[in-house]
């Protein structure tokens, strides 16, 4: 091999090696509180990285050539710091799932590399920092303990993710997307569960209805094998051909001969298109692609994160939240089956987990589950969607000042965070716990350990999997997509939490020249603490860890900076949501027409006859029971937006002591249940969507 060439491969970073486990050891830790050492300890620390010649020119290190094969990194600590042997990391939490060396190993010189400034790429550096964090997350035991005892509880957690036997993880799909007919032959002569999935079905676009075949397929097909097991199987079956089913598989592996691989740049499209569905764009991208004869990589260390913007929808964007209840039921499975669709357009077979219940808290802090928490938290203020803990870390650490530097990065005290966590669980709810005293980097520790220590991952063991798949879709707008869908799959307390620590990791970045704490960086410290849990590092090899360590930072960089547009509804799921509405409504006003006939009711029609009159008309009539002025009768025009129609009405309702932003013109009925209207939403274009809609203004809880 040439010079040249030697110099154009850069490094791979393949281990870290820490003197962790060669510090003494105690007894058992505090059950309800983190080891002293949670996070940072004052233990003197010196460790190093394995680094190996990467053989891909698509993987250089972008700091500079290297023609080194092995070399080494060491870190330290201040060297005045001193062993306190009662802060040490408990027998049970021994750092033994941390990347080792061979004793033998010789710390060898490393070539210089500057941090890089760009946030568009995860420089090695900055990974630095990732290893740290979970270096003391380790040391720490992941924190606090949440059993009541120990021992037995501690046994649970490590089983909290169990993988599904064979046909499981079908079934749990087809059950959750509302399909459970389709295999169970009890729900068969169901006829409201029948109606249910017709109308289901018939929404479906080319690749979601694809998806569900081939969960259905591949469900009889395990079926078959257990009929079969203890059959002596035939030869011919055993050497037969591949089934056409069995040819994307091929999808999965690398370049075949006759295709260039090439590594994606910056997307040129910065436009998402949210009205054709997103795993129907992927199939045509995959089709295209084959069709040039091209493979493209998305671990290009030269991807960007492009300034992606949605489409305009005059008939408004809707949140998370917008809808009612009924609707989001209807959303949650279409956005499972494109979810899945979008998966396997890329050849990507999730492995999803299924979560096992766990001895968790039943009251606290620290350790308990989100729904518990949420409860005793709403039982003082109805309607708390993120837990009161989260929200008093967050708004302590934003009182204080988001301009210290290291905010997150830099971890607090390890004997006051233990001592801050004990004081919290006896005295947060009767309020005498003295905030004014707790210091930032301190709050931003115990923020980190109330995400760890959270029974299941914030993310959920079941869509845990899908979240690090991300990485494997081609392109970044794909990965976009697909966190959009996933966010949406998260249940309402976890979408919420998440929502709330994204949207204050924003605000920590948005003080980066002070802080020191970029996009990057604040992802790299963030994601061990987002995507591990305990037994997690028992369940993974060392190198499946260092592969998921810039794969779990990207995500979060990904959460943080799109979560604009994350939280937010496709047009084509609610383009399908509407579908199957209007279905649902003409069976059901076939039933009534049938009524009415039968007992001759005619007392609707003169109603009917006046909201025609007035529609045909170019009017609207908006109502608002909640206030005095009961409706008003509003003229559609091309420019008339939401956000005009509520100026109005507070214009001429004087009495109403609201402001704007607490009030929201909402769409009732017709081919929606209930929608809170986007303040941008073109009346006269959402009209024509759907005629038979009502116009409510209501107040809302934002």
């Amino acid at each position: 091999m040439s010079r040249q060439q030697q110099e154009s491969q850069g490094v791979v970073l393949t281990g870290y090696h820490s003197n962790a486990e060669l510090l003494p050891k105690t007894g058992p830790c505090e059950p309800s509180c983190p080891s002293a050492q949670d996070l940072e300890s004052t233990v003197p620390r010196t460790g190093h990285y394995t680094v190996q010649q990467n053989q891909s020119p698509h993987h250089g290190d972008k700091s500079g050539p290297s023609t080194t094969t092995n070399s080494t990194k060491t870190t330290s600590t201040d060297p005045a710091s001193l062993l306190n042997p009662s802060i040490v990391a408990c027998p049970r939490f021994q750092p033994s799932s941390c990347p080792r060396h061979s004793p033998n190993s010789k710390p060898r010189p490393r070539p210089p590399c500057q941090r890089c400034n760009s946030q568009e790429s995860l420089d090695e550096l900055e990974m630095d920092d990732y290893w740290k964090e979970v270096e003391n997350i380790t040391r720490s035991g992941g924190g606090a303990g949440r059993g009541e005892g120990g021992g037995e509880g501690e046994v649970q957690e490590e089983e909290q993710q169990k993988i599904p036997e064979e046909g499981e993880q079908e079934e749990a799909w087809l059950t959750e997307a509302g399909l459970a007919r389709l295999f169970d032959d009890s729900l068969a002569a169901d006829q409201d569960q029948e109606e249910d999935s017709t109308v289901f079905l018939s929404t479906l676009t080319r690749s979601q209805a694809a998806a569900v075949e081939r969960r259905v397929t591949s469900l009889q097909q395990t079926w078959l094998r257990r009929r079969n097991r203890q059959h002596v199987p035939d030869v011919r079956d055993i050497f037969r051909p591949p089934e056409k089913d069995e040819e994307p598989s091929k999808l999965k592996g690398g370049s075949e001969n006759g295709q260039k691989d090439v590594t994606s740049a910056a997307e040129i499209e910065t436009e998402l298109n949210v009205e054709v569905a997103f795993s129907e764009q992927a199939l045509t991208y995959r089709d295209n692609n084959q069709k040039l004869n091209v493979i493209t990589s998305p671990n290009s260390p030269d991807d960007k994160l492009p300034n992606f913007k949605l489409l305009r929808d005059k008939t408004g964007q809707t949140r998370i939240g917008d809808l009612s209840p009924l609707d989001m039921k209807k959303v949650h499975r279409l956005v499972l089956v494109e979810a899945t669709a979008l998966f396997d357009t890329a050849g990507i077979d999730l492995k999803a987990h299924k979560a096992v219940k766990v001895k968790t808290k039943e009251s606290g802090l620290f350790g308990v589950p989100l729904a518990t928490l949420l409860d005793q938290d709403q039982r003082r203020v109805p309607a708390t969607k993120v837990p009161f803990i989260l929200q008093r870390f967050i708004s302590h650490i934003e009182e204080e000042g988001l301009d210290i530097e290291g905010l997150l990065r830099i971890p607090g005290a390890a004997t006051r965070v233990k001592s801050l966590c004990q004081e919290l669980e006896s005295s947060f709810y009767d309020g005498v716990f003295p905030w004014q005293q707790l210091k930032q980097h301190d709050a931003a520790s115990l923020l980190k350990l109330f995400i760890r220590e959270l029974p299941h991952p914030l993310l959920t063991v079941e869509y845990l999997n899908a979240f690090i798949a991300v990485n494997k879709l081609p392109t970044k707008k794909q990965q976009l997509q697909a966190l959009n869908l996933l966010v949406l799959l998260l249940p309402k307390a976890n979408r919420d939490t998440l929502k709330a620590l994204v949207e204050f990791f924003q605000r920590v970045i948005d003080h980066q020249a002070k802080n020191k704490m970029t996009l990057n960086n604040v992802s790299v410290v963030m994601a061990p603490n987002i995507f591990m849990f305990k037994g997690f590092r028992s369940k993974v090899t060392e190198q499946q860890e260092f592969s998921m360590a810039t794969s779990t930072a990207n995500i979060v960089r990904l959460l943080i900076r799109y979560q604009n547009l994350l939280w937010t509804i496709p047009k084509f799921i609610m383009t399908q949501v509407r579908q199957q509405n209007m279905e649902s409504h003409r069976k059901l006003n076939k039933e009534r027409a049938v009524r009415k006939l039968l007992k001759k009711i005619t007392t609707e029609k003169p109603s009917e006859k006046a909201v025609s009159e007035e529609s045909s008309q170019g009017f609207i009539r908006v109502q608002a029971p909640q206030f005095s002025k009961v409706s008003m009768a509003v003229q559609l025009t091309e420019e008339l937006q939401a956000a005009d129609v509520l100026t109005r009405f507070l214009s001429q309702e004087s009495l109403v002591a609201v402001k704007q932003e607490e009030l929201c013109l909402y769409e009732i009925g017709g081919n929606i249940k209930e929608r809170c209207l986007d303040g941008e939403t073109y009346m006269k274009d959402l009209f024509q969507l759907n005629p038979a809609a009502e116009w409510v203004i209501k107040s809302v809880q934002r």
